[in-house]
């Protein structure tokens, strides 16, 4: 990542108050970026040649996921795949397959749709515009904003978790963001966006960094933080959470669960499985039954005649 052509620096930080959305800003880009530059980590959808199938591939996988968890899967899945046509001419089963056990499978068959859909109807490039990519199958807001920031240098606003949280505590002043993303959120990020298209990607890229490994949701380290002296929550004596409950994920039980050892079985086999097969990793039936049958229906499993499944071929 090259250096940014640098945003005019902040008068001291620590003669002024907390930051308000309308100034929060001028003051918050050039010390995010500067610390960005120093401590951002050197991940391979960062390094240059990623490109943007690398940063798409990427921004799917790293979804409700740690980055510990998707390397050694992303890495593997780039070599086996280091173009979206290279993934199209296989069977999305194989994409659920090579997912193994980083959750939320149906992201994988989303990136199968979406390498389909670049390889039909973009030549097999990733296109650059945000209206293109958000046209993709399995492409929201955020992972269309994110593509093009990250692989285009574009000017979007990039809303995250650790976005959120970032501008929450630094210029709304509360410990966490709401539960979903608002509108007054959106407001926010689209004020406190730079004008000039580099440094607002950087700034995407960074304020994303400063929450994933400063400004975490239980262990923040203000004193490692750059904004620390313009932060709003801190400089209110870091007020307690009082809004809704946050949404824990339980995992242990559930049909989340059982979908999960059900799909291993399936991804370790190299023909279709028995149902007697499947019956053995789960012993409430009720509850593997509608596990296994929301499997079907999200299209991540194939039933075949003769009670047995298999990954999805088509």
């Amino acid at each position: 990542m090259t250096a940014p052509t640098k945003p005019t620096p902040p008068a001291q930080a620590d003669s002024r108050g907390p930051v308000g959305d309308e100034t929060a800003g001028a003051d918050l880009h050039a010390p995010v970026i500067d610390w960005f530059e120093e401590n951002a980590r050197d991940l391979p959808w960062r390094r240059p040649d990623a490109g943007p199938w690398g940063v798409m591939v990427s921004e799917f996988m790293l979804q409700q996921t740690p980055v510990s968890r998707v390397l050694p899967v992303y890495e593997q899945w780039m070599a086996r795949w280091p173009r979206p046509a290279d993934l199209a001419e296989d069977a999305p089963g194989e994409a659920v397959r090579a997912w193994g056990r980083l959750g939320y499978p149906r992201r994988a068959l989303r990136l199968h749709g979406a390498a389909v859909a670049i390889t039909e109807r973009h030549d097999g490039d990733v296109p650059t515009e945000h209206a293109q990519l958000l046209a993709l199958p399995g492409i929201g807001e955020y992972t269309a904003a994110a593509v093009a920031s990250f692989a285009y240098g574009q000017r979007h606003a990039v809303l995250d978790t650790n976005v959120r949280r970032v501008f929450a505590r630094a210029v709304t002043g509360v410990q966490y963001p709401p539960n979903a993303t608002t509108a007054a959120e959106r407001r926010l990020a689209r004020t406190l966006l730079p004008d000039d298209e580099h440094t607002a990607a950087l700034w995407a890229a960074a304020s994303m960094e400063l929450g994933a490994l400063v400004c975490t949701a239980k262990n923040e380290t203000c004193v490692r933080c750059p904004i620390a002296a313009l932060c709003t929550w801190r400089l209110a004596g870091k007020p307690a959470h009082d809004g809704p409950p946050r949404r824990g994920q339980t995992y242990a039980g559930t049909d989340r669960q059982v979908r999960g050892r059900l799909l291993a079985v399936l991804r370790e086999a190299v023909t279709p499985v028995p149902q007697s097969a499947l019956d053995r990793v789960w012993e409430e039936p009720v509850q593997r039954a509608r596990a296994l049958d929301g499997l079907v229906s999200d299209g991540l499993v194939e039933p075949l005649a003769g009670g047995l499944y298999r990954l999805p071929q088509s």
